[in-house]
């Protein structure tokens, strides 16, 4: 499974961005999808995660703000970002797991990523007051 993201960039607070994960490869599984962050000097960090059934989560520091969606005929999951704020700067990864036990949006969205297998190369998202 191969991972590709884009749609980061630079805008001033307030604004938004909407970031797309094409996703490509053997895919007849379902997957849990998410999408982290990691800042410089920081840990990665859970930011939204959806299950194949669409159930989503988000981080408390983004609900409200951020919507993760997918659309399986296009292969491809998003996140809109909404109400950006400085601290939503870093780099943003795209992550999918194979849907087991254990993996599931509601409690992926709050670790760093570790039941993920699979994971893109990042887009930054720089934020500026």
């Amino acid at each position: 499974v191969q991972l590709v993201e884009s749609g980061g960039g630079s805008v001033q607070a307030g604004g938004s961005l909407r970031l797309s994960c094409e996703v490509s490869g053997y895919t007849d599984r379902n997957y849990c999808m998410g999408w982290f962050r990691q800042a410089p000097g920081k840990e990665r960090e859970g930011v939204a995660a959806i299950n194949d059934d669409g159930d989503a989560s988000y981080a408390d520091s983004v609900k409200g703000r951020f919507t993760i969606s997918k659309d399986n005929a296009k292969k491809t999951l998003y996140l809109q970002m909404n109400s950006l704020k400085p601290e939503d700067s870093a780099m943003y990864y795209c992550a999918a797991e194979v849907a087991v036990i254990g993996v599931d949006a509601r409690t992926v969205v709050d670790g760093s990523g570790s039941e993920f297998s699979y994971w893109g190369q990042g887009t930054q998202v720089t934020v500026s007051s």
